[in-house]
């Protein structure tokens, strides 16, 4: 069966699992804190039905790892790698208020419907380490998975780094060199596939319940780097996006959805808004 599906649509995915999947050993493919919303029927087979009786709300995604669909042969993909900032953790439930997400209307907006955007962002997700399962591995580990085995990938953008430094406190380990040696290893296996990399700088986050001045230090430092090193095909500069010009370790107000880590609705915007689309080229071009 072909199914056509427009661009940007809510698809709606029922799922009839047969068997206890808490009885299988393994765990399940899921996606902690989606922020949609996706139902759970009662036992039994409720695929197809257009409403649903009895059921319970959960904001996350389970058993899918994807959607493909077919696309032109020039079509490029952007690929959006990072962790909770990406995912839009205290965006609002079911707006589709990521920065990703406002990226793809704007380079839909402009006529360019040779790019789908590809969110991959997973919340706590780290780049050297991992913490809470549901956080994924980490970063270095998932970057052929994630990123450069997703079909058609052309481009990718990372931010990617500050829960490395939060969760270290005022550790030393890892230090600001390990970052940007991760930060290495991903640009040199993306160009080795041909793909475009870009930057993006880690946002501020003074007020935030892991922040110390010690890991102020190296997000400045990984910011510096990204900025100047040359080593990304571009830079996208977060950081000077959402920071407050009076306290430049803090998110501007208006941005903070009240954690003083995560951007909220208006902040994602933001940064969404900022994106240079003149750094994406169809394929070829």
């Amino acid at each position: 069966m072909q199914l056509s599906v427009p661009a940007r649509v809510d698809l709606a995915i029922d799922i009839f699992v047969a068997e206890d999947l808490g009885t299988g050993g393994s765990p399940i493919t899921m996606h902690n804190g989606a922020n949609q919303t996706s139902y759970v029927s009662p036992s039994g087979d409720h695929t197809g039905e257009a409403t649903l009786q009895n059921g319970t709300i959960t904001r996350s995604w389970f058993l899918i790892s994807r959607v493909e669909v077919a696309a032109a042969p020039e079509a490029g993909v952007l690929t959006a790698f990072g962790d909770s900032i990406t995912d839009g953790t205290r965006s609002t439930v079911d707006t589709n208020n990521r920065w990703p997400d406002h990226l793809a209307r704007r380079l839909a907006a402009q006529g360019n419907r040779e790019f789908a955007v590809l969110n991959v962002g997973i919340a706590g997700n780290r780049l050297l380490s991992e913490g809470n399962p549901g956080a994924g591995i980490n970063a270095l580990a998932r970057f052929e998975r994630d990123v450069l085995a997703q079909p058609g990938v052309t481009h990718v953008i990372v931010m990617e780094g500050i829960n490395d430094i939060g969760v270290a406190g005022r550790s030393q380990s890892p230090g600001a060199d390990d970052l940007i040696a991760a930060h290495r290893q991903m640009i040199e296996r993306a160009h080795a596939r041909g793909l475009k990399i870009y930057g993006a700088t880690l946002t501020p986050f003074e007020g935030a319940a892991y922040f110390t001045q010690e890991g102020e230090a190296k997000r400045q430092a990984v910011n510096r780097w990204i900025r100047t090193s040359g080593m990304y095909d571009g830079v996208i500069d977060f950081d000077m996006v959402t920071r407050d010009p009076a306290a430049p370790t803090k998110l501007l107000p208006m941005f903070d959805s009240g954690d003083h880590l995560h951007p909220g609705d208006v902040g994602y915007t933001a940064m969404g808004e900022a994106i240079d689309l003149s750094l994406f080229k169809r394929p070829g071009t």
